[in-house]
Formats: structure tokens, C-alpha cells, sequence
């Protein structure tokens, strides 16, 4: 730490994914009430080694109190602790005392730290004595804890991020890390560079796959004949590990006899996976030929009714190999959250407990002991799909939902939002004040950010990291393990008296040692831990040895945590999509996530710059799809499906596989309400994990046909007219608000929307109209500054925005920008950055371009000339990309010569 009042220094974790980077903090007192910060990779975490990704190299724009939710209020009034906290406590017991425990429920959040988790997990399970507590960490990874346990007998990742670098190969299942864990990615991206292989198996021709050796563009749920595929193969070659299936693996008879149900020849695998013979035997060849292999899989594999399937049958082909245990060689479940592991390890989904028990009497009974609960459940509660379906039909009639937004992220979320209306009592704990999610809250509860937060977190390599606060408490925030403490105080339980996270984090830590003879999650290295030593704890992976020392590779001696301590080899068979595509609806919707953003945007849309990249929501499809449904690249365009209807940007990309459509999931209400994927999505899961379907719905696309378009710019947040069928989206700047809208209707539909963005509006208005062509441009100017600016059209002249944003960082306009106010175009020539590349040093197209033409041959070359990719790495892809195309158009052009 510096002066006191120049700047504090601190080491803390990013709140992103799961790669659980390292942030070195500095927090400045500029006057701001002390909420500045800048942030860098913190060299010494042995996750990061110093570097960030766009998210995470942006988070010192997103501590601004801005939109914080600050006072507890009940129905929108604001309230005490002790009455908001009293009223939640008693509906709570209430509920329970009329219509039993299991008509209440808690959803909570990977953004929890492991403390919160915790305490939240023993009240409900424990003290509430119901088992309705879960994630949305179920929508991202339940179908790899389900297969973890049914081969290894519990919840455990085997490998470590050092294996990504020793590997000789290494396959992406599902998994866009180019984009998703970039921080990762570039770690590969160094071994590729002494030769390590890459094969990408996604429907997609991500930025991850435009880069690998081999890309398998499979059609929609045909992983599980793929991997099945590999294995017989395998078998075929003699390049299974005999020994290690004697010595460690039980089941390897049942999975061959079941490969023989099906022809496993090499053409019929490919005809089935609709890919290539040829790019078939090249996987099969290089997976054989390489014992260091590891086998990356995410959210691609696991968000499917056959999830868990999936996940089996890469751990089986990795089991029968003795990949496992092994520097270089290991299947690597990749979690999306920053602390879905700690949830996991906490208890946090409904069909576990604590300390990787599940609910065998003996196990329930230990716990029960170590509560003091006599009432702690005997019985798995509903999982997150099914929660809401119980919230619907009025079985659950008080839900708590903490640190997440499901009115977006969960599937048919339309669905979501009726039951949430229905609900008689809904608590929302955020640090948000207006979500989706929370207009529906009877209780709102303010909860702690990221940058007041204190206690732990863990990543995808079960390393055990400390997030720090950086500022106080802002309001009446507080912790959500305080807030979920006071109010099982309240309702009259023992048990919930710690005084801070260290206290809750020692009681969990002796929970893991807990009668502890045969269990692999064991942190009893740390029991001895002091407030000090907590306050210093360094990055450890669990399990954690008497000497502090944490542990980098499970099953090295080949030792799982089954009762004879041998893997599990499970069949697993192919089946068809839980709900086949039609006439009607003849294309496969996948959604997901993109480069710059995060879940709901509720913290990264506060970032100007992290929503450049991809401005808006869109839909990926193919040419020949494209060309069927009449729908023109950078068109608006309607996304159907039987559950609802979209309108989004469309992208026609030869990337996306023929009768295949891509949406990013991250819209909302507050950015663009017609943009929102999830609520086209079934709410098909898979019969074990209970993870839904998220990559394959099916949809038909049409053209949206608007008739006008137009924008508004303001200095603040502008909530959508109220007129039918309008399509809205905001872009946030950092001294403006850009919003860009859309309407089928006629020139009556123009001035309802003008009269109501022109109600609120204040100072000078300057205007201009021609109605034979349907324009209409006005602005505002109050003492000398813009305040607003309103363009509409019906036909396609709607000018750049660049240069309006620009004009509202200037504290007066000049004659010269009224002027151009009106006619619609700048006074004079304006540089044109072109779309945003690389959002961490803020570098746009046109200066790729330009590097490009000057010589730069190779991402590093763009980066030495532009800083461009030279962080986190996440958009070199998409610059070689541009070098490429840039090869091709002199090229053809010279042929043309």
C-alpha cells in the first residue's frame, strides 16, 4: 500500500469465468468517492501469470455506484434491515409451517462467493430442511458433475492447467475458448508454437476452430457417436491401455458390448456426425498417435438433454487410454463461472450436500451431526427447471433468488416470467437495483459487487483463491452470507453467528475433514488458519495436505473415490434431439455467449467498450438458409420457435453450419427487449443432470420487412416507447447513450415514438423535417451542450454515429456542428476507427486494415504495429482472419490482372 490517501494496492480474483484469474488492484482516492480502480493480471497466480482477458481488463469501468441497488426496499419502498429483514423471515417461516418446507426455495448464483454458498446451503437444507436450493450453475455444468460422479465416484476434476501446456493434443468438445476462456486459450496458443494439436469439435467455425489443425462441424447431438465412435476405433487399433483397465477401471466389458449394438465403422460414424471420412480418420489418427492428450469440454457438451452422455463418453475413451492422472493428459471439465466450483463443493445444487456428500443416510447423518441439524433433509430438491415449473404451478410459494437473473438465462424464459408473477413471495437479493429478474420482487435485498466482496472462490483446476474487498461497503449493501445469516437468525435457528467470511469459511474447512476417511474434497491443511492467514491466503488446489500444501493432479495412483476405488466405465448410446426439427420450424437453434460479454450484462454492460465488438443481438445463419428464408446479411430478421419470437441483426456467415442458427443469449429488457434468446428456448434437460437443452430448439427465420428505422441519443437511459411491434436496443457510450429502434407501421407509429422521446427533453431544440422522404432529425442543446439527438427515416440514409457520440464529450457545440446537426453528416472528414477488434486497448478495424496493408503478415506483426491482440489474445483469431481475407482479395485480384 502506497499513501493512505493516494492509493491502495490489492490482490483479488476476476468475477468471470472459471479460469479464476488473478487481479493486481489499485484503487485511487480521485474524489470519486474513492470508486476508481484500474486493474491488471497479477503475475504471481499461477491461473493467469499476469494476464486478463477483455472482461476482466475492463472491470475498473464497472465499480461505478451507477444502477446499484442500495436500501432494502419492500414493494418499492425503502425500508430498514431490521424490517426487510424480519418480513423475509417471517413469509419464510410461514410458508413452511402452512405448506411444509419444500414450498420454499433458494436459486442462487455462481457469483457467490464459496462463504455465501455456504451458509445458504446449510439453512435450506439444513435448517429449513429441504433440499430446494440450486444454481444457475445448473445451467451451465451439471451434466459434467453427473458424469464426474457416476466414473470417479465423486465431483472431481482430475487435471490442472499446467496439463494444457504439456499436452501434445489437445480437443475443445464443445468449447469456444478462444472466446469464452481466452486467458487459456493463449496459454495453448504458446504450446502451439512447439507443436502442440488442436482439433475443435463444434457445429460452429468458432474463432477457436478457424485456427485448429482439424475442425469437426458435427451435426447437432452427435457427440456421443463420435466419442463412441473414437473408442472403437481404438479398440480396433490396440491403442487402448489394457493394464490400466486391469488395474483401475471396471465396466470396460458393458461399454465394448454396447459399441457393438451399432456399426462403429469410420463411414458410418462420419454419415451419422455429418462430417467429412476423411476429417473422421485424421481425429481418430491424431488422437491415437498422442498419449498427452487433454480433452477440454464445456458448455457446447453439457447444455443438451444427452449431457451427461456426453460427458461419459469422452471419460470413457480418456479411462480406456489411461489418459488420466498424468502430466499432459486428463478430460477437463471447463467451468463458465468464477465460483460454480465453490458451489458445487458447497452443496449448492439441489441433488447434493455439503463436502461432496450426497444424501446415502450415512452421509446425510454426517452432516446432520456436524449442523447440529436434526431436520436436515433426507431427500434431493428440484432442480432448476424444474424450481420454476413448481414456482408455476403454486407447489413453491416463497423463492429467494440470489446474485443471478433467470427471467433471462433460463430457458423458455417467458415461462419463467409468468411463474415469477404468480409466485406470492419473491425475494431478490442483488447488487443491482432493476433486473429483469427483480421487477418482479416483492423484497429487494442490497447485496455486495465485486470490489466489496470478501472471501473465496474456486476455479476449474480447484484452486482456491481470495477475493478482496477494494472499497467499503457502499449504503446498506451487505454480504450475502450476512444478509442469509440474519435472516436465519430471524427465523429463530442456531448456528448462524459468525462475524465474518474467515469465521464461515473455518466451519466449512472443518466440514470437509469432517469423519473424512475416504473423501477427495479434504481442506483440513487450512483448519488451523487465523483471521491473518485467511486475509493472506495464497491460490491453493484442494485437496489441501496437513502442510498447506494443495495438490495439482487427482487419480495419479490410479485411486478414485468409488467404494473399491475403480473408475467406472458407463455405456452410453446415441439418441436423437429431445425435439426434432419440422417443415415448420426446419432449422436448429444454438445459443450461447460472445467474446466481449458476460451473463446478463448487468455488469459488463457498464463498460462502454465491451459492447462495441457486437453491438447488438443477432442470428448466425447460413447462406442457403439465409437465401430461403429471403433474409439479407445486416437485415433485421424474426427468430420463431413454438415457445416465441425474436428480432435480431442477422449475420449470414459461411461459419455456421447449413441448417444450423446461432443467438448470443446476453440481452435483456434494459438493452433490447426483442433481442432476449432464452425465451425461444424448450426447456428440454437431460434426465440425470437435470442441465437443459440450450443448443438445439427448433426455429424458422423471416424477414422482420420494417418500414423505418431511426436512433436516439441521450445523456441517459431511455426505456422503449410503448408502441406495438417496436424493435429497441441500447448501446452504452461513456458520455452518451446510443438507442437504435425499428417499426413495421406508418407515419402515425413515427410520431407516437418522436412525442415520447421529446417529452423528457429539455433546452433548445433544433429540427428539420422532410416528409417526402420520411426524415426527421432534431437535437437538443441546453447551455450551449447536447443533451439529446433524435434520427428517423424510412429510407436507408441514417448517418454513422460515431461522430454524434463524439459531439456530446464536447462541453459547446460550434456553429459548425449545429450545422451538421441538421444536415445529418459531419461538417468536415472524420476518422473512422471501423468496428472494434480489440477491446482492451480500445483498437478498430481500420487500423488493422491499415497494418495490414503496410506489411503486418501475422497477428504478432498487427500487434507490434497496433497493440492490437497483445493482451488478451481473444480477438487474434479474428485478426488473422482479416489477414487472410486481406490475402485472398490480392490474390484474386492478381489473377484478375
Amino acid at each position: 500500500m502506497a499513501d493512505g490517501s493516494a492509493a491502495l494496492s490489492v490482490k483479488t480474483a476476476c468475477p468471470y469465468c472459471g479460469v479464476g484469474c488473478g487481479v493486481s488492484a489499485v484503487v485511487a482516492r480521485d474524489g470519486r468517492e474513492g470508486r476508481a480502480v484500474s486493474v491488471a493480471g497479477d503475475p504471481a497466480h499461477p491461473a493467469n501469470l499476469g494476464r486478463l482477458c477483455s472482461k476482466g481488463t475492463a472491470l475498473g469501468a464497472t465499480v461505478s455506484l451507477e444502477g446499484r441497488l442500495l436500501e432494502p426496499t419492500i414493494g418499492g419502498r425503502v425500508v430498514t434491515w431490521t424490517e426487510a429483514t424480519a418480513l423475509v423471515a417471517k413469509r419464510f417461516s410461514d410458508t413452511i409451517a402452512r405448506h411444509g418446507p419444500d414450498s420454499v426455495a433458494f436459486y442462487v448464483s455462481g457469483q457467490l462467493l464459496t462463504e455465501d454458498y455456504y451458509v445458504a446451503n446449510k439453512l435450506m437444507k439444513g435448517f429449513i430442511g429441504s433440499g430446494n436450493i440450486d444454481t444457475n450453475s445448473r445451467l451451465c455444468m451439471a451434466s459434467a458433475v453427473a458424469a464426474h460422479k457416476q466414473a470417479f465416484g465423486a465431483d472431481l476434476v482430475p487435471g490442472c492447467y499446467e496439463d494444457l501446456d504439456l499436452a501434445d493434443l489437445v480437443v475443445f468438445s464443445g468449447h469456444n475458448a478462444a472466446w469464452t476462456h481466452p486467458v487459456l486459450f493463449r496459454r495453448m496458443e504458446a504450446a502451439r508454437a512447439r507443436g502442440q494439436k488442436h482439433v475443435v469439435i463444434d457445429p460452429r467455425r468458432t474463432d477457436t476452430a478457424e485456427g485448429a489443425d482439424l475442425h469437426l462441424a458435427l451435426a447437432p447431438q452427435t457427440d456421443v457417436r463420435l466419442w463412441n465412435g473414437l473408442l472403437a476405433d481404438l479398440i480396433r487399433r490396440h491403442a487402448i491401455d489394457r493394464g490400466y483397465l486391469a488395474r483401475h477401471v471396471s465396466g470396460f466389458d458393458s461399454v465394448e458390448a454396447a459399441l457393438a449394438e451399432l456399426d462403429q465403422s469410420p463411414a458410418a460414424v462420419a454419415a451419422d456426425c455429418g462430417i467429412a471420412f476423411k476429417d473422421l480418420l485424421a481425429f481418430y489418427d491424431l488422437f491415437a498417435a498422442n498419449p498427452r492428450t487433454v480433452s477440454l469440454f464445456s458448455m457446447g457438451a453439457n447444455q443438451s438433454a444427452q449431457g451427461v452422455a456426453k460427458g461419459l463418453s469422452i471419460l470413457n475413451v480418456h479411462l480406456a487410454t489411461g489418459r488420466i492422472g498424468k502430466p499432459g493428459a486428463c478430460p477437463f471439465s471447463i467451468t463458465g463461472q468464477p465460483n460454480a466450483m465453490g458451489g458445487r463443493e458447497t452443496g449448492g445444487m439441489a441433488n447434493t450436500l455439503a463436502g461432496h456428500m450426497d444424501f446415502e443416510p450415512a452421509d446425510r447423518d454426517r452432516v446432520a451431526r456436524f449442523w447440529g441439524a436434526p431436520g436436515t433433509t433426507r431427500k434431493p430438491g428440484l432442480k432448476a427447471v424444474d424450481m420454476f415449473e413448481a414456482v408455476h404451478d403454486g407447489r413453491i410459494k416463497a423463492i429467494w433468488i440470489m446474485a443471478t437473473n433467470p427471467a433471462v438465462s433460463m430457458p423458455d424464459a417467458g415461462r419463467v416470467r409468468e411463474a415469477l408473477a404468480r409466485c406470492p413471495f419473491v425475494v431478490v437479493s442483488d447488487c443491482i437495483a432493476e433486473t429483469d429478474t427483480s421487477a418482479f420482487a416483492h423484497v429487494k435485498l442490497p447485496a455486495l459487487a465485486w470490489g466489496e466482496k470478501d472471501g473465496t472462490v474456486t476455479n476449474s483446476e480447484r484452486r482456491i483463491s481470495r477475493q478482496r474487498a477494494l472499497f467499503a461497503a457502499p449504503g446498506q449493501a451487505r454480504a450475502d452470507w450476512k444478509i442469509i445469516s440474519d435472516v436465519a437468525v430471524a427465523m429463530g435457528h442456531d448456528g448462524f453467528g459468525w462475524t465474518s467470511p474467515a469465521s464461515v469459511f473455518r466451519e466449512w474447512v472443518r466440514l470437509t475433514a469432517y469423519e473424512n476417511d475416504e473423501r477427495v474434497l479434504d481442506l483440513s491443511g487450512l483448519s488451523r488458519l487465523d483471521p491473518d492467514g485467511y486475509a493472506g491466503l495464497d491460490p491453493v488446489q484442494w485437496p489441501v495436505k496437513a502442510d498447506g500444501q494443495g495438490t495439482a493432479r487427482l487419480f495419479a495412483d490410479g485411486q478414485f473415490q468409488t467404494p473399491d476405488r475403480r473408475a467406472r466405465m458407463i455405456p452410453t448410446r446415441p439418441v436423437g434431439p429431445a425435439e426434432a426439427v419440422s417443415d415448420a420450424y426446419p432449422l436448429s437453434l444454438n445459443t450461447g455467449r460472445i467474446r466481449d460479454q458476460w451473463h446478463t450484462m448487468t455488469r459488463t454492460g457498464l463498460a462502454a467498450d465491451l459492447c462495441r465488438h457486437a453491438p447488438e443481438p443477432f442470428v448466425e445463419m447460413h447462406p442457403a438458409d439465409a437465401q430461403a428464408a429471403g433474409v439479407k446479411d445486416g437485415a433485421l430478421a424474426r427468430v420463431m420457435t413454438v415457445r416465441g419470437e425474436a428480432v435480431v441483426m442477422a449475420k449470414v456467415t459461411d461459419r455456421q453450419r447449413p441448417g444450423d442458427l446461432f443467438m448470443p443469449m446476453h440481452w435483456t429488457d434494459s438493452f433490447a427487449p426483442s433481442g432476449r434468446s432464452n425465451g425461444l428456448i424448450a426447456p428440454h434437460t437431460d434426465p440425470t443432470s437435470g442441465q437443459p437443452e440450450f443448443k438445439h430448439t427448433p426455429a424458422r427465420v423471416r424477414p422482420y420487412r420494417e418500414t423505418w428505422r431511426g436512433f436516439f441519443l441521450s445523456r441517459l437511459v431511455q426505456d422503449a416507447p410503448s408502441v406495438q411491434n417496436l424493435i429497441w436496443r441500447r448501446l452504452p457510450h461513456e458520455a452518451c447513450q446510443q438507442h437504435e429502434f425499428a417499426g413495421r407501421g406508418d407515419a402515425s407509429e413515427r410520431e407516437a415514438v418522436r412525442r415520447t422521446l421529446s417529452k423528457a427533453q429539455v433546452g433548445a431544440l433544433l429540427s428539420y423535417e422532410d416528409a417526402g422522404s420520411g426524415s426527421r432529425r432534431e437535437a437538443w442543446v441546453q447551455d450551449g451542450a447536447l443533451t439529446a439527438v433524435l434520427f428517423m427515416t424510412t429510407q436507408d440514409g441514417l448517418p454513422p454515429r460515431d461522430w454524434l457520440v463524439e459531439l456530446f464529450a464536447a462541453p459547446a457545440l460550434g456553429v459548425d456542428a449545429r450545422s451538421a446537426l441538421l444536415l445529418g453528416r459531419p461538417a468536415g472528414p472524420q476518422p473512422d476507427r471501423g468496428a472494434l477488434i480489440c477491446a482492451c486497448l480500445k483498437v478498430g478495424a481500420k487500423a488493422i486494415e491499415a497494418a495490414i496493408a503496410a506489411g503486418a503478415a501475422s497477428p504478432e506483426a498487427v500487434g507490434q504495429q497496433t497493440g492490437a491482440g497483445t493482451n488478451c489474445g481473444s480477438c487474434r483469431p479474428e485478426i488473422a482472419r482479416m489477414i487472410s481475407a486481406s490475402s485472398k482479395a490480392i490474390r484474386e485480384s492478381a489473377d484478375v490482372a
